[in-house]
């Protein structure tokens, strides 16, 4: 597997899996009829953002990840990230090394931190691999997203240090 910035071309390749996660409405606050111009618009293009797509051996994008200042001017110096992998490439370490890499490149651009604002607590597998990468629950919100089997459930907000 490779990990790269995203070009304007992978975006036909993120579409279909990007627009199926988020139509399934259990793991992002996005409306579940988002058009394809407002998701590319809502991914690639926060300030001072990046995307990073990962592929396999083929070129075959298996995932995406999109890293950005989590908050404007003063707040600028945490970041916050976003990531989806393919349901197809689900189990075989995309997320795990799609969020290293991400953790990573943080580092390096200076982030001194990185945040996650919503993660939905039922989401277990993201949750967990989120701790296993050293970010911990800040605070739970709860019941503040509506989640299609679940009902009403919690939102983690999750944090780690990028500095030593």
């Amino acid at each position: 597997m490779q990990i790269s910035d995203a070009t304007p071309d992978d975006w036909s390749a993120i579409w279909p899996f990007l627009r199926d996660i988020v139509a399934e409405g259990a793991t992002y606050c996005w409306p579940g009829d988002t058009t394809e111009e407002a998701a590319r618009a809502w991914w690639t293009g926060k300030p001072g953002g990046s995307v990073f797509v990962a592929r396999d051996g083929d070129g075959t994008v298996l995932g995406t990840a999109e890293m950005h200042p989590n908050q404007p001017a003063a707040g600028s110096h945490v970041a916050n990230a976003g990531f989806m992998v393919a349901p197809s490439a689900a189990g075989r370490g995309i997320g795990r090394a799609l969020a290293s890499f991400v953790i990573d490149r943080a580092r390096a651009d200076g982030f001194r931190a990185m945040q996650f604002n919503a993660v939905v607590e039922t989401n277990t597998r993201a949750v967990g691999l989120w701790q296993s990468l050293g970010f911990r629950i800040l605070t739970t919100v709860p019941e503040a997203f509506a989640h299609p089997e679940h009902g009403l459930v919690g939102l983690h907000v999750m944090h780690r240090p990028l500095t030593d």
